[in-house]
């Protein structure tokens, strides 16, 4: 019974450690200079889904970005999500980081 409990204990502890790992990479300094809105999907707007989309951006040091991850959100929504901020572009830094982005897409009545 205590060696499962140290077990468990120990995997909780290597999974925090992973998470605040991940959360210290990413960068909320840095400002968005320029964002291009995504387009929403016809067939998303057709059936009435709407919500958030999170992805992560890696920005190079001149602003642009590198590569687009998506995080979450309706399947239906994520790529036109990531396609948008793909062409977006941050401010100048010394270095490249990542960025989380939430999109909500919302359909006006």
């Amino acid at each position: 019974m205590v060696r499962h409990f140290l077990v468990l204990l120990l995997c909780c502890t290597v999974i925090v450690g992973i998470t605040l790992g991940v959360a210290q990479d990413i960068d909320t300094e840095r400002k968005v200079v320029s964002k291009v809105s995504p387009q929403y999907p016809t067939l998303a707007r057709d059936i009435h889904v709407g919500g958030m989309v999170r992805v992560e951006a890696v920005v190079a040091p001149n602003g642009s970005v590198r590569k687009v991850e998506i995080k979450g959100g309706h399947p239906l929504l994520a790529q036109a999500a990531a396609d948008a901020v793909t062409r977006w572009k941050w401010e100048p830094a010394k270095s490249e980081s990542r960025q989380l982005v939430e999109l909500t897409f919302s359909l006006s009545h």
